[in-house]
């Protein structure tokens, strides 16, 4: 498994992406081939000694309550312990945070393959996004305190969202937060609130592995009535921390009022906790003198303010679109864990024969699945969505780095382009990758239905990302409702630029060209659509098919990705000589003659403005 991810990985960062040429900015000067390839190298080996192995030991044994603390098993905290050491929770921060000043891009790359040795052992990625929220919106103090004890691996955190009677509505929860009596506002560690509701899915809620967890939670701040603000404007965000700590970052020794209400059962992803969260019911009452205020016992969980009131969602979006990323990679990985297991069957497997005059007779050998063409089909399928998901996560990865080093105009083209692709670099892995795991499943037959082989937890592992950190549905319409129309549609024209440039790229090449013709097509069929479903101006007719929308637009960006790798192998390698070249322009063509040809029926719908779903009455059903 590792020797071709770290195959395709050095190809398409270094070769196609040129990650060592940001080493001649600044913030990277420090850095080079070798750095990057050492980062490489240690996390393909803690990835391969310290999560592989126990993918299904996490998976078996489920997390559980014992009444006091959730229970995990020793290689998860093993796990967790290397990674930390290991620097990569604030790889990408500034050396004055204990970081190495890493690219985002190299940061994505090497993370991966702790995705594709076990996605469920420990999810990190909400400790990084939580901090970085922190460095943004947070002052000096709590960015001190709370976000450089989440980078050095001291703390853990997490991002309390949802509740269970709002779900995804983010503008229907509920949960309170009230000043903190008399001087609330001069708390060194920020404006101090006491909260009250409740919290659901949130992953990595409870847990040992660390001292202390730094929950990051949307509430509500009363207006003059007492009563909650509706919609999102009255959404604030707070830091509230598991176990209360000092100006200094050490623990007090009390314990906030932020209870475990329970475990999630999960599909997949088994050794994640997922839970329940009560704040302020008084299991773990805050005396007054702690928390300031307020009488009495129970009163609340204390919370401290991250950013202005109101602003809260604005402060959570800078760690969801980066969780959005991550989610993709997720998917990205446990596809291309499907396909590596499924590609080792296929060459080992002996089934059938020949179709033709042999495959008439019995007392012939048997072959190998792989011969068989139909195989070759799933196979190439799998490796097409799976690899090109990597190619399009690494490429948002280096959007981010430009937005980040680059110059002003630079910068600002790739943090546009970054919020047209978002959407898809979360959700097209999502939904595609997961059908690269049932792919895998397929070659193994009734043993892939079998918890004997790993390609059956892929698939469950997998089944998430469709769901959290913004549904697919949720993508779509942010995708068509908001990206592509936004400033005049400059997010949608700068896309149909940067694509055009490939086109004109490969157009240079005979081989090419009728691949370019083809995009160029799809990008044109995915205008008039965007044009189509707008045009009676109607948000309930433009967004009735956002998600066929969506796979439309998503299956024209992963054609353009699959072809600028193209154009990268063919300038390096024009006879194909090496088989890993050889094998990315084949799954270059499989996603031309068999993908991209789909979204006629997807746009068909969107164009039209179909109502065959929007119109569809309930007790019809």
């Amino acid at each position: 498994m590792t020797t071709s991810l770290r195959s395709t990985l050095d190809f398409l960062l270094y070769d196609w992406l040129q990650a060592e040429s940001l080493t001649a900015r600044e913030r990277f000067a420090d850095h080079s081939r070798e750095t990057f390839d050492a980062v490489m190298d240690t996390c393909e080996r803690i990835a391969r000694e310290k999560y592989a192995p126990f993918n299904r030991t996490v998976d078996v044994q489920e997390p559980h309550f014992d009444g006091e603390k959730v229970i995990l098993p020793q290689c998860t905290y093993d796990a967790r312990q290397a990674y930390a050491d290991s620097g990569m929770l604030s790889a990408a921060q500034d050396y004055e945070l204990g970081g190495m000043q890493l690219p985002y891009v190299v940061e994505s790359a090497a993370g991966s393959f702790f995705g594709c040795a076990s996605i469920s052992i420990g999810s990190n990625l909400l400790t990084t996004g939580n901090a970085n929220a922190i460095l943004v919106h947070g002052t000096p103090m709590q960015q001190q305190v709370f976000a450089a004890n989440e980078f050095n691996g001291r703390w853990a955190g997490t991002m309390c969202l949802s509740e269970p009677q709002a779900g995804s509505s983010l503008s229907d929860i509920t949960t309170r937060a009230e000043a903190d009596g008399e001087g609330f506002e001069a708390d060194p560690l920020g404006p101090r609130y006491r909260l009250r509701g409740n919290k659901m899915w949130i992953s990595s809620g409870d847990h040992e592995l660390t001292e202390n967890i730094v929950h990051l939670v949307l509430a509500k701040i009363p207006g003059p009535d007492g009563k909650l603000v509706p919609g999102v404007k009255g959404i604030s965000l707070f830091i509230v921390p598991k176990k209360l700590v000092d100006t200094e970052g050490k623990l007090t020794g009390e314990r906030n009022d932020v209870a475990l209400a329970g475990l999630n059962h999960k599909l997949g992803w088994r050794g994640t906790t997922n839970t329940l969260l009560n704040f302020g019911e008084g299991k773990y009452p805050v005396r007054a003198e702690q928390g300031g205020g307020l009488d009495g016992r129970g009163a609340g969980a204390i919370g401290y303010l991250v950013g202005k009131p109101g602003e809260g969602l604005k402060c959570m979006f800078h760690m969801m679109n980066e969780a959005r990323i991550a989610i993709g990679m997720a998917a990205t990985m446990l596809g291309l864990a499907g396909y590596y297991a499924s590609l080792d069957y296929a060459k080992t497997r002996l089934q059938g024969r020949p179709v033709g005059e042999g495959g008439k007779d019995a007392s012939s050998p048997q072959v190998r699945l792989i011969e068989h063409a139909d195989v070759k089909r799933m196979l190439l399928a799998q490796k097409s969505y799976s690899e090109g998901a990597l190619a399009l996560n690494l490429y948002c990865a280096k959007l981010v780095d430009e937005g980040r080093t680059g110059s002003p105009e630079a910068a600002a083209q790739a943090k546009l382009l970054l919020e047209v692709l978002t959407p898809i670099a979360k959700s097209w892995p999502s939904e595609f990758c997961l059908e690269a795991n049932s792919l895998a499943i397929q070659i193994h037959g009734g043993y892939g239905y079998t918890r004997d082989f790993p390609v059956e937890q892929y698939w469950r592992d997998n089944r998430l990302n469709m769901i959290h950190e913004g549904t697919h549905g949720i993508q779509a319409a942010d995708l068509l409702g908001r990206k592509v129309i936004m400033q005049g549609g400059a997010g949608l024209q700068l896309l149909a630029r940067t694509i055009e440039a490939t086109i004109a790229q490969a157009r240079q090449r005979p081989e090419l060209a009728p691949y370019a013709d083809q995009l160029a097509q799809a990008l044109q069929d995915v205008s008039a659509a965007t044009q189509a479903a707008w045009s009676t101006g109607n948000p309930n007719e433009a967004l009735a098919n956002a998600v066929p929308y969506m796979q439309a637009f998503g299956h024209m960006v992963l054609a353009w990705m699959w072809l600028d790798v193209a154009c990268k192998v063919l300038a390096q390698d024009a006879t194909l000589s090496i088989a890993a070249n050889a094998g990315r322009m084949g799954a270059a063509r499989y996603f031309y003659h068999y993908e991209l040809p789909k979204i006629g029926a997807w746009l068909r719908v969107v164009g039209t403005r179909d109502a065959t779903c929007m119109a569809m009455a309930e007790e019809a059903f």
